[in-house]
């Protein structure tokens, strides 16, 4: 089984990547967990620019998220809500509607912050919005709060 991981975090030393490779050391054969690095290059969504795969960026991301058995998400709260980067790919995955990347795909939301809630309120505007696009989504909160005390200098957990 391949589980496809897509921090929502762009920044280097991210709480959220670090999560995903944490959890990339942990996950039992035969499970495959693939972190997805491209989450930068994913253009902005344009309609107009939604022709065949789409553009070079959201084409990687819809190709990834279709080779994969199910998705893990991580989410950083930027003002209470996701991140626009990560809002962004989710809209390009989401289409066409009942043909895209994650119609039925299993997807589950995890979320780490400094404060001790774990972006929960981040974790549900993903789940709402994976959930719109067809996605078969796990409706649990999964927080890492304290994420500066979570996880070693080199991204294991502690």
């Amino acid at each position: 089984m391949k589980v496809l991981a897509i921090s929502g975090s762009l920044r280097r030393d991210s709480h959220n990547s670090a999560l995903l490779r944490a959890a990339a050391e942990l996950v039992p054969p035969p499970v495959e967990l693939e972190i997805f690095d491209g989450l930068k290059a994913v253009e902005p969504y344009d309609e107009d620019d939604d022709i065949g795969g789409g553009p070079p960026g959201a084409r990687r991301l819809r190709d990834a998220i279709s080779s994969a058995d199910a998705v893990l998400i991580a989410t950083p709260e930027y003002n209470s809500s996701i991140p626009g980067q990560l809002k962004n790919a989710i809209d390009w995955a989401s289409r066409p509607l009942r043909d895209n990347a994650l119609w039925g795909k299993p997807v589950a939301v995890v979320g780490a912050s400094t404060g001790m809630f774990g972006a929960v309120w981040a974790q549900a505007e993903v789940r709402k919005s994976a959930a719109a696009s067809g996605a078969r989504v796990i409706e649990t909160d999964l927080p890492v709060g304290h994420a500066g005390e979570a996880f070693t200098e080199d991204s294991r957990a502690a």
